[in-house]
């Protein structure tokens, strides 16, 4: 991993995520048979680890943009679901180093870093998905604390995180000026969950709050912007996840094509399949690029920092599914075969073009920036 945008500390983390890869998440498949308890039994080893603590800021953890980078990519290589683990944490400690109280920090982001606690971040509702300002779960002051009524779907982690960052507003406000983010605990009263068997093998699920006790993080009505931050922070990470994932395929591929005869020879040796693996190659390593270099750029504190970390997020989410695409079709009838890995990334990489912001979105809000810049 020579890369001038990383440090010693990145790669030794690197290498120690890696290490981990190899003798923890190599059997995938047994992500597949019961994905709950596979995150529970991986946080935990993540937090012996000391992994955890590359998606928790300082002083509990030793986060920085590179950090969740280079540790999303590595563990995304072995097993995706590990990846969501790390990403759930970073996602739940960002919201409350961001804007938590000492109190909330002191007691949540200690057990996110040991991986004591799973963390989950509760944004999307059945009637809104991008569109925040549409968030319908209400959360209504009941002394120090508030009463949260609502969905949540989509949330990773649902039924297993102890920790909800929910997204919610108060019943007397419209727009995004409602909205403030709240703490619940996993095991809070008036809490029911309702799993979703997704293509990818995640635990995620519904929530239904039900006047369910929370604690308010920040300010009130600063719901939307905190919960954008936070996206934006793990957004180098998620490019790095992408590649992580795009990387497994490739070597997959080709050990694959050097290994099946087709005609008297290996498939590596026919020219139309080297090219399809050197466009596989170019792909994954301009992605990598772009995904450190906007890791670096928000770790320098760069003003251009959220625009880059969006153009690697929204590239190297469809470049991951390009390259699982050509991997599978490389792989032939065998790419097809439920459980085999191939197959396995092909809905793994899918699922990446929607999760934490789709790339419509994300494009979307690219292209207005620089509209309003050119202007």
């Amino acid at each position: 991993m020579n890369d001038p945008h990383l440090e010693a500390r990145h790669r030794d983390l690197a290498a120690r995520a890696r290490s981990f890869g190899e003798k923890q998440l190599r059997a995938a498949g047994r992500d597949e048979e019961d994905p709950g308890a596979r995150a529970r039994e991986i946080a935990g080893r993540l937090g012996e680890e000391g992994l955890l603590r590359a998606v928790v800021p300082p002083p509990f953890g030793e986060m920085d943009s590179r950090s969740v980078a280079v540790a999303r990519e590595t563990l995304a290589y072995f097993s995706l679901l590990a990846e969501s683990v790390i990403a759930a944490q970073g996602l739940a400690a960002q919201a409350v180093a961001g804007a938590g109280n000492a109190v909330q920090k002191d007691r949540w982001l200690p057990v996110l870093a040991s991986g004591e606690v799973l963390g989950a971040f509760a944004l999307a509702e059945p009637e809104a998905g991008s569109d925040l300002t549409s968030v319908r779960t209400v959360a209504e002051a009941e002394g120090a604390l508030w009463r949260l009524s609502g969905i949540k779907t989509w949330v990773t982690n649902a039924g297993v995180a102890g920790l909800y960052a929910v997204l919610a507003r108060n019943p007397e406000s419209q727009g995004s000026r409602g909205l403030s983010l709240f703490l619940v605990d996993g095991e809070a009263p008036n809490l029911a969950v309702r799993p979703i068997e997704a293509m990818a093998a995640l635990p995620v699920g519904e929530l239904e709050l039900d006047g369910v006790p929370g604690v308010r993080l920040g300010d009130e009505g600063a719901g939307r912007r905190l919960a954008r931050q936070v996206l934006e922070a793990l957004r180098p990470g998620a490019a790095g996840a992408a590649c992580g994932l795009a990387a497994r395929a490739l070597d997959e591929t080709l050990r694959h094509v050097l290994a099946r005869r087709q005609f008297g020879r290996p498939l590596a040796d026919f020219q139309s399949v080297r090219l399809e693996l050197a466009a596989m190659h170019a792909n994954l390593e301009a992605a990598r690029r772009l995904a450190r270099h906007a890791a670096w750029l928000a770790d320098v504190g760069a003003e251009e920092a959220p625009r880059a970390a969006t153009a690697a997020r929204l590239f190297a989410a469809e470049m991951a599914g390009r390259v699982v695409d050509r991997a599978v079709q490389l792989h032939g009838a065998q790419g097809l075969v439920r459980g085999s890995t191939v197959e396995r990334l092909f809905r793994e990489a899918r699922a990446l073009r929607i999760r934490e912001g789709t790339t419509e979105l994300l494009g979307l809000e690219l292209g207005q920036d620089l509209v309003k810049e050119s202007r």
